[in-house]
């Protein structure tokens, strides 16, 4: 592969990846306001931090994703690459079940299932790049923190989030 279809690969899998932090983003427009409504555990993050570490985290991803797509094209790691685009759109779906329509249950439900998915992606990237698993880890760390705290809210927001 030259530099240059390598270079256009990661702008594709930054641009894949971008998608789904729009679709997500869209349903979080008003989410710093919601947020600061719900009665939060004492560990709970400021509403202030989610942009950064999202950023940062679908960066991770994408480059991920990148390093495992480089080596041979979607056709060489089809199954890890579709594991990767359907977690991003449970990922993306996320969003607008826990902002956009306050399901705190289904929000919890889909997270599992994102939990599932990124376990599954790491393993498939494990077997094409090691380093490509390892930049998905603190996504995975994220998610697991957020499903906690999805947990956390939904139980003492039952008014609010449904």
């Amino acid at each position: 592969m030259t530099g240059k279809q390598q270079f256009i690969g990661l702008v594709a899998w930054l641009a894949a990846t971008g998608v789904a932090a729009f679709a997500g983003g869209m349903a979080s427009r008003r989410a710093g306001d919601f947020y600061a409504q719900l009665v939060r555990p004492e560990w709970a993050p400021p509403g202030d931090i989610f942009g950064p570490v999202w950023t940062v985290l679908y960066v991770l991803m994408a480059v991920a994703a990148w390093l495992v797509w480089r080596i041979g094209g979607f056709g060489h790691a089809r199954s890890a690459l579709t594991l990767f685009l359907v977690q991003l759109v449970v990922n993306a779906l996320w969003s607008w079940l826990f902002f956009a329509w306050q399901m705190g249950a289904a929000a919890l439900a889909d997270i599992a299932l994102m939990s599932v998915l990124v376990v599954a992606t790491i393993a498939a990237f494990w077997r094409h790049s090691r380093l490509a698993a390892a930049l998905l880890l603190p996504y995975l760390a994220w998610i697991s923190f957020a499903a906690m705290l999805n947990l956390r809210l939904w139980q003492t927001n039952p008014g609010v989030l449904g």
